[in-house]
């Protein structure tokens, strides 16, 4: 339940970063809103990674640049599966049920975060 918290904590931080992006690029730099997620759930699964591997998941922790390589291959190829889900909820929320596209985001976040828990846990970091 520990780590689990910490996985919510260390996504808070990434979800902080990833709407204040989909906010600026959208609003501030005139990107289409779907472009500006992309951008923002990216850089966040990054972010997130470096986190999780010093905070989350700091007891499977390694120095080999090769697994440590491997882990951010596997962190984003888990992560895309929640991009996916996080991008049609963000479309279909917004597109279809018109609601405001960062209410929309944040909703797609909240779906989103089981699954990368899951994937994270069980693969990534295994």
């Amino acid at each position: 339940m520990l780590r689990f918290v910490k996985f919510c904590l260390v996504g808070g931080s990434g979800t902080l970063l990833n709407i204040s992006l989909l906010w600026l690029l959208t609003e501030l730099a005139g990107l289409p809103y779907l472009v500006s997620a992309v951008i923002g759930i990216e850089t966040s699964i990054i972010t997130n990674y470096i986190l999780h591997t010093f905070i989350t998941f700091a007891d499977r922790r390694s120095t080999s640049m090769n697994i440590l390589f491997r882990r951010l291959l596997k962190y984003n190829l888990a992560s895309l599966g929640g991009l996916a889900l996080n991008m049609v909820t963000l479309w279909l929320l917004t597109e279809k049920a018109g609601l405001y596209y960062l209410l929309s985001h944040v909703c797609g976040v909240a779906l989103s975060t089981l699954w990368r828990y899951f994937f994270s846990s069980r693969w990534a970091w295994r």
